[in-house]
């Protein structure tokens, strides 16, 4: 017995809407894999991090170490919270070190890699940075020349 039209278009929109819902059902799903095994993976690599630098001669004094500081704008102060991947001490200097997978993010030259380490060697008060390559395993001890006045053009 054949479908009458009406019935046919009906099939035809749910199963269209059906392909719709289970597709956007799937890109939830492997986003959401996606983002845990990120999670998964940086907390393997900070732990891996924690070992790497003990064993070139620092000692780890916090992990995730939180910070509050004052900025102010327009004159009124904005509290901010910021955390860092681990504060570490040796040879008497302390640094607040800053643990990448690799890729852009652990060079340098990566604009949002250098502000960020720039802003956690403010707020935290430390002597220096370092910039965490687990992928190559290196460490690179990073210092900013923060006497202003020097750095200025004429």
């Amino acid at each position: 017995m054949p479908l009458e039209p009406a019935w046919l278009v009906v099939l035809v929109l749910a199963t269209l809407l059906f392909v719709v819902v289970a597709g956007r059902g799937w890109s939830r799903f492997r986003r959401r894999r996606k983002l845990r095994n990120q999670v998964l993976d940086a907390g393997r690599s900070e732990r891996a991090a924690q070992r790497f630098l003990k064993s070139e001669g620092y000692e780890i004094e916090a992990v995730q170490p939180t910070v509050e500081w004052t900025l102010w704008v327009d004159g009124v102060p904005l509290l901010v919270r910021l955390r860092a991947d681990l504060l570490v001490g040796r040879g008497g200097r302390r640094y607040v070190a800053d643990v990448k997978l690799g890729g852009r993010a652990s060079k340098i030259t990566t604009v949002a890699t250098r502000r960020q380490l720039l802003e956690y060697r403010l707020a935290y008060d430390v002597d220096g940075v370092l910039l965490i390559d687990m992928a190559r395993g290196a460490i690179q001890e990073i210092e900013f020349d923060l006497a202003s006045d020097q750095t200025r053009a004429a």
